[in-house]
C-alpha cells in the first residue's frame, strides 16, 4: 500500500479553502468526496488501496468539514458543494491533462451528480471520466435520513466531555460494527474546543441547510433524476444491503436511469458502506477502476 504522499490545499467556488491528502503519484486520477458530517480520514485505506493499484487518489474534506474551510455565510446547500466539485475537477484535469474519475459517498455522490447534471444543462462536456455513487440515489428513504440526522444534532453543538464519550456514543448508534482497539481514528473527526469539550469535525451549521420539507425532496429528486439521465460515462452504484438510505427499489430505480450503470451490493454494510466493509467497499471500487483502464 501507498501512503500520503502530501496534503495540498483547493481553492472552493467562493474562495473557501479545501483541504486534502494525495495518494500516489501516477496513473489515472481519482477524487474521492467523503459524505455528510465524515472527514477525508474515511476514505483513507481505500484511497491506500487505489494508490497501491497504480492510480492517484485525492482525497478532500468538503466545505465546513474536517480542515477546510468553514464558511461565514452558512452555505452548505447541494449547489454550494456541487460548485466545490465542479472545481476539483476542472483543477486535476488541469492538472493531469486528464479527467478524474470521482467517488462520492452520500453527500459527496449528490455534489458529484449535482455538478454532472449542472455541466449537461450548460453545454459542458462530462466533469468526470467516470462516476462511482457509494449509497446514494437520486430518490432515498427519508426515515432513514430523519436518524442519521438525528444522531448528529444530538451533539453537534454541545460536544463531548472526552474521546471516549464520543466513542459510546457511536457504539450504541453503531452496534452492528466491532469496536476499535484504539480512539485514533475517532479522534481525527473531533475537535477539542476551548472549553474542554471534543465536537465533531465540521460547522454545525451544515445542518442548518437539509430541509425536511416535501416540495424541497420532490425538487432535489427530480433535479438529481434529471441529472442521472444525462450520465454518459461508465457510472457505478455501491450500496450496503443494509442501508438505512438506499432501498433495493431505490437502487432499481437509479439502474433504470442509467442502464449502462453497474452496480454492487456490499453485505453486512449499512449507509458508511467504507466503515463498515472496507475490504468488500475498496474491492468494488478498484474492481470498476481497474476495468477502465485496460
Amino acid at each position: 500500500m501507498t501512503g500520503v504522499s502530501r496534503t495540498e490545499r483547493f481553492v472552493g467556488a467562493q474562495g473557501n479553502t479545501l483541504v486534502g491528502d494525495v495518494f500516489g503519484d501516477r496513473g489515472p486520477v481519482v477524487l474521492l468526496l467523503h459524505g455528510g458530517g465524515q472527514t477525508r480520514h474515511a476514505w483513507q485505506r481505500t484511497a491506500r488501496a487505489i494508490a497501491g493499484a497504480g492510480m492517484t487518489a485525492y482525497a478532500v474534506d468538503q466545505r465546513g468539514h474536517g480542515d477546510s474551510d468553514w464558511i461565514e455565510s452558512g452555505a452548505y446547500g447541494f449547489g454550494d458543494y456541487a460548485a466545490d466539485a465542479q472545481g476539483l475537477a476542472d483543477r486535476l484535469a488541469e492538472r493531469h491533462g486528464v479527467r478524474p474519475a470521482v467517488a462520492g459517498a452520500s453527500l459527496g455522490g449528490v455534489a458529484a451528480l449535482m455538478a454532472e447534471g449542472e455541466a449537461a444543462r450548460s453545454g459542458r462536456p462530462a466533469l468526470f471520466s467516470a462516476l462511482v455513487l457509494v449509497d446514494i440515489t437520486p430518490r432515498v428513504d427519508h426515515a432513514g435520513i430523519a436518524k442519521i440526522q438525528g444522531f448528529m444534532r444530538a451533539h453537534a453543538r454541545e460536544g463531548f466531555g472526552s474521546v471516549a464519550e464520543a466513542a459510546e456514543a457511536v457504539a450504541a448508534y453503531l452496534p452492528h460494527r466491532p469496536r476499535p482497539r484504539s480512539h485514533e481514528g475517532l479522534r481525527k473527526n473531533l475537535r477539542l474546543h476551548a472549553d474542554g469539550r471534543w465536537r465533531w469535525h465540521w460547522d454545525p451549521r451544515f445542518l442548518d441547510s437539509r430541509r425536511p420539507d416535501q416540495t424541497y425532496r420532490e425538487a432535489r429528486e427530480a433535479l438529481l433524476a434529471d441529472a442521472a439521465k444525462s450520465l454518459k460515462m461508465p457510472v457505478l452504484l455501491v450500496r450496503g444491503t443494509a442501508s438505512e438510505l438506499v432501498q433495493e427499489d431505490h437502487a432499481k430505480d437509479f439502474l433504470a436511469l442509467v442502464p449502462h450503470a453497474s452496480y454492487a451490493d456490499v453485505a453486512g454494510a449499512r449507509h458508511m458502506v467504507a466503515g463498515d466493509q472496507n475490504d468488500q467497499f475498496s474491492s468494488a471500487i478498484l474492481e470498476f477502476l481497474n476495468k477502465l483502464s485496460h
